[in-house]
């Protein structure tokens, strides 16, 4: 029996639940935090000469409005995500704001995409949680117009990304029921094997497939330390529904544990990721 529906309602409840709340929450550290991946990706559209861009797992919509700005008013860019407080966040700005970009609410795996519409598809942090990555990208690559290019980041393993386990590591003794994390299940770390990374993307039909390792030296200042750790990660998912004393007890053990990354009045570590890119085949391909 396929675990894929159940996995795809776990992301869909996760997404739409505590953890949608704490990125809208924290939308102002992550987007911050995350700008330099962000220009990365940004940097790829002129390259293409992209018209119509979709941005996979947009969230909050940053790199959605990245990319529409460099697209201008000739351009338009289009951001998908499974989270609906996300979505509704992300909307809300592009009215206040007038850009050029629109939001889907939808899981990019099975939205029904009108078929060769994208001239490039990104995705910073977005394609890991996946239930059925084949499926999914095989569905992108229908939307993708002939010969149109696929950019994106993904986390290396764990065990180069230190900063992002800390957080669990040090409340462990203290949550015990702390889900662990599952190697090539959807997260986080989902595409931490770059020999996976490239089956999936050659089973769903992408070709010229380039994977390069990056090291990208991230921050964010160092009063917002508590706020990261009180929202963000699976520690910060089981402190949304503790009481106190509790929360406090799991909160100052977490944040104990960050000493090494604090510089001056800055947070600073380095993310180990993945940059993805791949093509569509200029020949339409079925199925």
């Amino acid at each position: 029996m396929s675990i894929a529906p159940q996995a795809e309602d776990e992301q869909a409840k996760l997404w739409n639940g505590a953890a949608g709340r704490a990125w809208v929450e924290t939308r102002d550290v992550l987007e911050g935090m995350f700008k330099p991946l962000e220009e990365l990706l940004v940097q790829a559209v002129p390259a293409a000469a992209a018209g119509h861009v979709l941005d996979i797992g947009c969230g909050t919509g940053a790199t959605t409005f990245a990319v529409a700005h460099v697209l201008g008013p000739q351009g338009h860019c289009t951001g998908i995500d499974i989270s609906g407080p996300m979505i509704a966040a992300a909307r809300d700005r592009a009215e206040r704001e007038g850009w050029q970009a629109s939001f889907i609410c939808a899981d990019a795996q099975t939205h029904g995409f009108a078929p060769a519409s994208f001239d490039i598809i990104i995705s910073r942090l977005g394609v890991m949680f996946f239930a059925d990555p084949v499926q999914a990208f095989a569905n992108l690559r229908r939307a993708a117009r002939p010969g149109a290019a696929l950019r994106f980041v993904a986390w290396r393993g764990a065990a180069e990304n230190p900063f992002m386990t800390t957080a669990e590591r040090a409340a462990k003794p203290l949550l015990p029921d702390l889900p662990p994390r599952r190697p090539d299940a959807p997260g986080q770390f989902g595409f931490a094997d770059r020999n996976r990374v490239e089956r999936i993307l050659e089973d769903s039909g992408w070709g010229a497939i380039a994977i390069e390792p990056i090291d990208v030296a991230l921050r964010f200042p160092a009063s917002e330390l508590t706020r990261y750790v009180s929202w963000l990660g699976p520690v910060g998912t089981m402190l949304q529904g503790m009481e106190e004393p509790r929360r406090t007890q799991v909160i100052e053990a977490a944040r104990g544990a960050f000493d090494r990354y604090v510089h001056g009045n800055e947070i600073r570590f380095t993310a180990a990721c993945w940059m993805v890119a791949a093509r569509a085949p200029v020949e339409a391909a079925h199925g």
